[in-house]
């Protein structure tokens, strides 16, 4: 039946369809299939292929029996064979995924300084008690009243840090007490007076006193009467800093937990609430309108930290302006210090930050002729104070520079390191802290080409005794070549016999003793211990060196277990008549049977073991009461 449809004068007609037709072509071809051959609801055999594609493993499927060449496959086989396109999908979201691991651990590595760095802590101890004073000092002590008392800053950023900024106008008006004559035990209990009134500062929400107090210690860094003690006082002071530091980051971490939940580990900006942004700008502010360079850079190098509740990019925007600002401090020892400061935070927040480490150190570098200034020199004369004396004042800055960028650095930044340092006259000062401050194995790799820089150092600025301890203690770590070994012993021994103070010989000759055990024969271990005796025999010399001839005397002995070998060393038993002291001597015999119990494993019938294990024997019975 044909229908005729009317419109606009077009005219529409139906198709005409054979639907049988259309049936038949649409449907499966059909293939004869021998009975037995092939059957739909046949279980299909899975078989595992040993070879891989696209990181998976190929499979196989057939029929448990062998079908024709033209038997029909089975259509979702092809997922077996990680052909498919999820497979396919899955396979490259593993590799991205192996890789992207691999990726994360490397960067988790920089971004995280491992146990293998020596922390700031380990150093400390030893820069209080090396640089020492008995000149008398002077303190500022804070006496302000309660009027800093306010709650914490962060609401109405500009009248709050308007008035604030008035408070801490109180600082130039009066409001600290000058003490003087201070015994260099006085100063440190004043210290610590200070950091415990910092802490009950901010324990009562007196934030601006708390601020007043790191301010005023702060400007205690850019005074070097003293010049000696620097160092020291240095230490002191960064430990107010430290704790404030961590005072102000702890505050706004606080206020970031929302229905006291905290922040992750990794948390970024997007996760601080705007009211903790606020007090974290204010506290920048506030620092911010700090008048005198020195307090104005230590405080914010203080809460450097803070910058990660602003900023993805806040400490690396930081550091390198921070270290500019130190292009503005005049007195070279003070900027020494500030970079050592900067640095030491840098690696505490942002160990991945390896640019400002290397332009800290190169600054210093480009710096350095203003340790001969005038100025400098003038200084010195005044509080009598020799320029070998005055250099070593450096060492704890520059090592601690050098031994942050030398931390997981390439031998290519070392090698860039010395050949800086070589275009400076190949410097004593920067050449004893490369040495402390690098890796054991890559001194000891160059040891002949430091024995070289050595040897062009002027003696007058540095001594040259304190580079080769500082080559010895590399060596004590650290093989060097097989074929120069002798030849560098004959080297720093040809300047270490020449010594005259005994304190310096000893402490040398204690270092290399080490090296001479480690690759030489009984026969130079002799050589060595002669020459100990005779330089630390007269006029008794060896009653103020007990610590370094008892270490001397266990490196022998840690060394040489065989004890036929260690008692026919003809100094041996003469280098022990040294110990006179009865504590020290009898400490001595017990490191001798100790060690012969533990390797000792045949009976001996060796009359020199026998005599001298008798005598050491007495030596203990005698001392018992």
């Amino acid at each position: 039946m044909t229908v005729h449809v009317k419109m606009a004068a077009i005219q529409w007609h139906s198709r005409e369809r054979d639907y049988s037709e259309e049936l038949e072509s649409c449907s499966l071809e059909k293939i004869p299939v021998e009975f037995g051959d092939y059957h739909p609801l046949k279980t299909i055999t899975v078989t595992e292929s040993k070879t891989k594609k696209l990181g998976r493993k190929e499979s196989t499927s057939s029929t448990s029996s062998s079908c024709s060449s033209n038997s029909v496959a089975d259509p979702l086989s092809s997922v077996l064979d990680g052909t498919d396109p999820l497979s396919l999908f899955a396979a490259t979201a593993e590799t991205v995924a192996a890789t992207t691991e691999v990726s994360r651990k490397k960067r988790d590595q920089e971004e995280y300084i491992g146990s293998d760095f020596e922390p700031w802590s380990s150093k400390r101890g030893e820069i209080l008690a090396r640089y020492t004073t008995t000149e008398k000092l002077s303190i500022n002590l804070f006496m302000g009243s309660d009027r800093g008392k306010t709650t914490t800053p962060g609401s109405a950023v500009s009248e709050k840090v308007r008035t604030r900024l008035e408070e801490l106008d109180d600082l130039e008006e009066g409001s600290q007490k000058e003490l003087l004559n201070l015994t260099q035990q006085d100063y440190i209990s004043r210290i610590e007076e200070l950091n415990q009134s910092l802490k009950d500062a901010w324990a009562s929400d007196q934030k601006v006193k708390a601020l007043k107090i790191v301010i005023q210690c702060s400007k205690l860094l850019s005074d070097t009467s003293v010049i000696k003690f620097y160092p020291s006082k240095f230490v002191l002071i960064t430990d107010i800093l430290d704790t404030f530091g961590k005072l102000v980051y702890e505050r706004i971490l606080s206020m970031c937990m929302d229905n006291k939940t905290a922040l992750p580990a990794n948390f970024t900006p997007d996760n601080v609430n705007d009211t903790a942004k606020e007090t974290c700008l204010n506290w920048f502010y506030k620092i911010a309108s700090i008048r005198e360079l020195v307090p104005r850079f230590y405080v914010e190098a203080a809460i450097l930290k803070c910058n990660k509740y602003l900023s993805k990019t806040g400490i690396s925007e930081s550091l390198p302006r921070l270290t500019s600002m130190i292009k503005g401090i005049g007195d070279p020892l003070v900027s020494v210090y500030a970079r050592a400061y900067l640095c030491r935070v840098g690696m505490e927040v942002a160990p991945h930050i390896k640019e400002n480490l290397n332009q800290n150190f190169f600054d210093f570098l480009l710096t350095f002729k203003q340790i001969h200034s005038d100025t400098v020199q003038n200084q010195l004369a005044v509080q009598a104070v020799e320029i070998p004396i005055y250099l070593t004042l450096y060492s704890p800055a520059i090592d601690w520079m050098l031994r942050c960028i030398a931390y997981r650095a390439p031998d290519s930044l070392l090698t860039e390191m010395m050949e800086r340092c070589k275009k400076l006259g190949n410097n004593a000062l920067l050449l004893n802290s490369v040495m402390s401050a690098f890796r054991a194995e890559f001194i000891a790799a160059r040891s002949m080409s430091f024995i070289g820089m050595i040897k062009e150092c002027d003696e007058a600025g540095f001594p040259k005794h304190l580079l080769f301890r500082s080559l010895g203690l590399n060596l004590a770590l650290a093989d060097p070549p097989e074929n120069d070994r002798l030849q560098i012993l004959n080297e720093a021994w040809k300047v270490i016999t020449k010594l005259k103070v005994p304190e310096d010989y000893i402490n040398c000759a204690e270092v290399w003793v080490e090296y001479t055990c480690r690759h030489f024969t009984k026969r130079e271990v002799n050589t060595i211990l002669a020459d100990v005796i005779k330089h630390m025999t007269p006029d008794r010399a060896f009653e103020e060196a007990y610590p370094q001839l008892q270490s001397v005397i266990t490196k022998v002995i840690a060394h040489f277990h065989d004890f036929s070998v260690l008692f026919s060393v003809e100094k041996f038993l003469p280098f022990m008549d040294m110990f006179q002291k009865e504590s020290v001597r009898v400490e001595v015999c017990k490191c001798i049977m100790e060690a012969f119990i533990k390797h000792q494993q045949e009976v001996t019938k060796d009359p020199v073991i026998l005599n001298a294990l008798l005598h050491v024997c007495k030596t203990m019975h005698d001392s018992v009461k």
